[in-house]
C-alpha cells in the first residue's frame, strides 16, 4: 500500500478542525498548552533512552491476548515501537493509519512495526478491530514499559476535567486510577538492540511521519550491507 496521508499537515487539520469547531474550547486550548508547556520544562526527554543506548527486553500482550518479546522480534530484524495514547485519541488514530500503510515498506526493509499503549487489552482490541491493523499493537498496563523508555508523565488535575468534557475517561480506559500516559515517541531499534533513532516530544500534536520511518530502516539497511 502507498503511503498517501500526510501525517504532520493531517495532524495540524485536525487540531485547527477542533478549535474552530469549538470541539476544544480556548480555554481548554490553553490548559492543554500549558500542560505541554510544562512538560517541557520537566526535563523529561533528557530522561528518555537515546541513540546508542540498549533497550530492555519486554513481553507484551498483543489485541488476542498473545504474549510479544521484543527479543523474539530482533531475532529477525530491526524493530520499530510506537507509543501511543490510545484509541481516544484521534491523532493517535490517524498515526497508526499512516503506520498501517507504511508497513509493507517496513517489513520490506526486514523490519517490524509494534505500537505500544497503556489501554486495558479489551481497548487494545477494539483499536486493532476498528482500525483493521495488521501490526502488533501491545497492552502495557500501568506504564511498565513507557516508564522503561523514560517517557511516562502524570496528567495535571487541572487537565483532567477537560479530558472529562472530551470522554477521555482514562480510568476506564486504562484499568487503572493513576492519569498517567506515554509521550507519544518512537524508536527505532537495531537488530543488536540499540536505539538508532528516537523521536520524543512533549507536544502529543508532534510525530514520526512513517516516511521518516521508512528512511532510516533504509540508511540501516544500506549501512549493514555496507559492512
Amino acid at each position: 500500500m502507498k503511503i498517501t496521508i500526510n501525517l504532520a499537515a493531517s495532524l495540524n487539520e485536525i487540531c485547527r478542525i477542533h478549535l474552530q469547531n469549538g470541539i476544544i474550547s480556548s480555554h481548554a486550548h490553553s490548559l492543554i498548552v500549558k500542560s505541554i508547556n510544562e512538560l517541557i520544562l520537566s526535563g523529561i526527554v533528557k530522561q528518555s533512552l537515546k541513540v546508542g543506548d540498549i533497550v530492555p527486553n519486554f513481553i507484551l500482550p498483543n489485541a488476542f491476548g498473545q504474549p510479544i518479546e521484543l527479543q523474539n522480534l530482533l531475532a529477525s530484524g530491526a524493530v520499530v515501537i510506537s507509543f501511543f495514547r490510545g484509541h481516544w485519541c484521534p491523532l493517535c488514530s490517524l498515526e497508526l493509519e499512516a503506520l498501517q500503510q507504511a508497513l509493507p515498506a517496513i517489513q520490506t526493509l526486514g523490519a517490524a512495526l509494534i505500537a505500544i499503549s497503556p489501554q486495558t487489552p479489551h481497548y487494545t482490541t477494539l483499536t486493532v478491530v476498528k482500525q483493521e491493523i495488521t501490526y502488533e499493537v501491545l497492552s502495557d498496563r500501568r506504564n511498565d514499559v513507557a516508564r522503561q523508555f523514560g517517557i511516562v508523565f502524570q496528567i495535571p488535575e487541572y487537565l483532567r476535567p477537560v479530558f472529562q468534557e472530551q470522554g477521555h475517561v482514562l480510568p476506564k480506559y486504562n484499568g487503572d486510577e493513576s492519569f498517567e500516559l506515554p509521550i507519544p515517541a518512537t524508536f527505532v531499534v537495531s537488530q543488536e538492540g540499540k536505539v538508532v533513532y528516537a523521536f520524543v516530544d512533549p507536544d502529543y500534536t508532534k510525530r514520526l511521519d512513517p516516511i521518516e520511518i521508512v528512511s532510516i530502516l533504509r540508511n540501516i539497511s544500506m549501512f549493514n550491507k555496507s559492512d
